[in-house]
């Protein structure tokens, strides 16, 4: 009796999955309708079951949340490094302005076109510098945000989520980033009715 008890059981989480799978696929199909149409061409109804099924249990969802999370912080940690980089070079300049003005303030007339030469140099000397600084940020930046996108790939691409493998390919990655719009999409609308359906 028991193991009849427990054989319907099954049948009945394995109808609740089989319903779930369907609410989950038809709400990415009608979302998918929002997409622009070549967007739309590329997700076949095979990618998105696959989704789908990916989505069952609700773990993906709180993946992806983890995710971005982790890119917000990321993101925030790196505005803040440009924007202390901006504030020193904002602090170098006004200082070597200040020096400058003490200098040709305390020179004697007929040596004024010399330290103005030399002071044009060593400004020059300090705005090259402060690009250089400016761009390596900007580099080290970028640097960072492609491996937290390849480590984002990575992490959804062991989660068994359709679509997703790391990749730099520009098409690749705006199919990847309307997947997770619909994931997000999709945890927006409705993350609370999935969860019932469990």
């Amino acid at each position: 009796m028991e193991r009849y008890a427990s054989a319907l059981e099954e049948s009945a989480d394995g109808t609740r999955q089989q319903e779930r799978h369907y609410q989950l696929l038809s709400a990415l199909q009608s979302l998918v309708k929002e997409l622009p149409s070549s967007f739309q061409q590329r997700l076949s109804y095979t990618t998105l079951s696959d989704l789908a099924l990916a989505l069952l249990d609700g773990t993906v969802f709180e993946i992806v949340q983890g995710l971005l999370e982790i890119q917000h912080l990321t993101e925030k940690s790196l505005y803040n490094q440009r924007l202390r980089l901006q504030n020193e070079h904002r602090v170098l300049r006004q200082a070597l302005r200040q020096k400058h003005l003490e200098a040709q303030q305390a020179c004697r007339p007929h040596n004024l076109p010399v330290l103005q030469a030399a002071q044009q140099r060593e400004l020059e000397a300090v705005e090259h510098r402060i690009r250089e600084e400016q761009q390596a940020m900007d580099r080290k930046i970028v640097l960072e945000l492609d491996r937290k996108v390849a480590d984002q790939q990575s992490t959804l691409e062991k989660a068994g989520v359709a679509g997703f493998y790391v990749t730099t390919n520009p098409q690749e990655l705006t199919l990847q980033m309307n997947l997770l719009e619909l994931i997000r999409k999709l945890q927006q609308r409705g993350c609370q009715s999935v969860k019932t359906i469990l």
